[in-house]
């Protein structure tokens, strides 16, 4: 499914954020990518969405060299992956259903099919009875709840989440991380970033990829 080759990434200042990274990820598999604050851990899910390119090495993604993926195919690899970001990326200035709604809009979606997507990706994390509601009005875990579902809607074989609970109380990163257990459970490819220890805890549930200033450690 996901397959890094003695990858390397340098940015054009000389910085250099991943050394030799080498492993293989199966389908259907839960994986939690660690490690302090620019250990890489953000660079290393960017390669797998074709955000950026690795500068040596090869990264595999459902059998394609992102390396050599031309542009205008991108956004086909990316209807198999679920993004949430950081940033939570939201629109403002539409409500949390048109926020959903917008990935099928993307992709051409039949309007019914799309209205039942939505809804069902909404109840999947709990904010169905808010659909119509503005994400100004949220609290900080509902907009991560509605960035999940925004991810999930257009049912991903990979879904990538970057830090998905580190501005959220213990009890809103338990119910996030449960989330993603639930989608694993069903097959998703999950990956999650993460520096919070108190995500480790069932060590066992989880495979776990740890970075140090670049470098995948063994």
């Amino acid at each position: 499914m996901i397959s890094f080759q003695n990858v390397n990434k340098r940015y054009p200042d000389g910085y250099i954020a991943l050394k030799n990274i080498v492993f293989t990820i199966e389908a259907g598999e839960m994986v939690l990518v660690t490690g302090h604050s620019g250990a890489g851990k953000s660079t290393l899910l960017r390669l797998i969405a074709a955000i950026e390119r690795p500068t040596f090495g090869k990264v595999i993604v459902s059998g394609q060299d992102i390396s050599k993926l031309k542009q205008g195919a991108i956004p086909f690899l990316r209807r198999n992956i679920g993004l949430v970001f950081q940033d939570h990326k939201i629109l403002f200035d539409r409500n949390v259903f048109d926020n959903v709604m917008l990935p099928l809009e993307i992709r051409g979606v039949d309007v019914k099919v799309a209205v039942r997507r939505v809804r069902a990706a909404l109840d999947k994390v709990g904010l169905l009875k808010k659909e119509k509601a503005h994400p100004i009005t949220l609290s900080g875990g509902e907009r991560q709840r509605l960035c999940i579902a925004r991810a999930v809607v257009h049912r991903p074989s990979i879904l990538i989440a970057d830090e998905p609970t580190g501005n959220l109380d213990v009890g809103y990163a338990k119910d996030i991380m449960d989330m993603f257990k639930s989608f694993h459970h069903v097959g998703v490819t999950v990956l999650i970033a993460t520096h919070d220890a108190t995500l480790l805890e069932d060590k066992q549930q989880y495979r776990i990829l740890a970075l140090d200033h670049g470098e995948l450690l063994v």
